[in-house]
């Protein structure tokens, strides 16, 4: 085998190519978790899966909490369903919490001030349904806690860590925060959240190899290499340069086909959810993704490679699409991209230019 079909095969498992699934929170679940700290971008994640959703229809399902977020894999922003965030926080979270350790000394959060502020936000928000984090961090100050620098976000995330709270719609771009108790249960033991975790990643995820595995979740090196094992009679694998890529044996590996054209938010589990990027994108290419303040930009993707990048800009009732190729396009691929940015102003109900 060599590396080419792995980027096809991804788009596929990704369900970015054939999806047989028809609602957001169908998405969610497939994709186990979907790294949301962009929301309108993480939204578009999940539209681009469900060829005829919409912005307010994937809204919808957040504001139903069917879908929920809060900070799960590596301490990052996800959505993730209502049925396995408890698991998930179960498995990660501890492990983010000592992770957080020094940050919380520079920040002077001992263990007692953090217990006092998971406390008066579960007890806030058992009596508010939805507060948002300006509401809460409001709150924080009236009751002599400090929320000065990165405080404020470093409790909401500890309790969020906790099992206690978790995030829902957003409203005028500050995120809104409610209880988990009554709709978050799902509980397992721990090598069954191993197994279950390691499953739908390379599931919904493959070929990946355990590196890229170990780098998406989070996970001890060890821990990642006990869930891999403990289910890997489930999956086929092969070795391409030097590295053994692990596939759901229900899927298999084909070789090129059409040239799907995607238009993907910057921060899309095509790309971040591996350590090795490079079957997608080249080494020469990957300076140009740099972050600028922790934000990525939108990657054009043909065939599975990475061949430019693009933003948009909301105007007067249109989606202002800003193409930067890292070379020319062909004919065919700029009617691709045509009816890429389409999708894009269909899912916003909006006018599409390209530009």
């Amino acid at each position: 085998m060599d590396i080419r079909p792995i980027p096809l095969q991804r788009l596929r498992s990704q369900q970015l190519e054939q999806t047989q699934l028809r609602l957001p929170p169908d998405v969610v679940n497939w994709m186990v978790a979907v790294q949301a700290q962009d929301y309108a971008g993480a939204k578009w994640s999940l539209g681009l899966r469900l060829p005829k959703s919409t912005d307010l229809e994937i809204e919808q399902s957040i504001s139903d909490k069917a879908i929920l977020r809060s900070w799960v894999l590596r301490g990052t922003l996800h959505f993730v369903t209502s049925s396995d965030l408890n698991w998930l926080l179960q498995l990660v979270g501890p492990g983010v919490i000592t992770g957080n350790t020094r940050r919380y000394r520079e920040l002077e959060l001992d263990e007692a001030t953090l217990k006092r502020s998971n406390d008066l936000l579960a007890r806030t928000l058992q009596r508010e349904e939805l507060l948002t984090r300006k509401e809460l961090l409001t709150i924080l100050r009236q009751n002599g806690i400090s929320t000065e620098g990165q405080r404020g976000v470093y409790m909401l995330q500890r309790a969020s860590l906790d099992g206690l709270i978790c995030q829902g719609v957003m409203r005028a771009n500050n995120p809104t925060f409610m209880r988990m108790e009554g709709f978050a249960s799902g509980t397992m033991a721990r090598a069954e959240a191993l197994a279950e975790l390691a499953r739908r990643y390379f599931t919904s995820h493959g070929p990946a190899t355990l590196q890229d595995f170990t780098w998406w979740s989070g996970l001890r090196a060890a821990e990642a290499r006990d869930g891999l094992e403990s289910i890997q009679s489930e999956l086929l694998h092969d070795t391409v340069e030097g590295k053994t890529y692990w596939w759901a044996a229900s899927s298999r590996l084909f070789g090129r086909r059409q040239q799907s054209i995607l238009l993907l938010p910057g921060f899309d589990e095509f790309l971040l959810a591996y350590k090795d990027r490079s079957a997608s994108l080249g080494v020469a290419n990957y300076n140009q993704l740099a972050s600028t303040g922790g934000m990525l930009p939108g990657t054009i993707v043909i065939g599975g490679k990475v061949v430019g990048t693009w933003k948009r800009t909301i105007k007067k009732g249109a989606v202002i699409i800003d193409i930067h190729p890292f070379k020319g396009f062909s004919p065919v691929e700029e009617a691709g991209l045509v009816s890429a940015g389409k999708r894009l102003g269909e899912y916003l109900g909006l006018e599409a230019v390209l530009q």
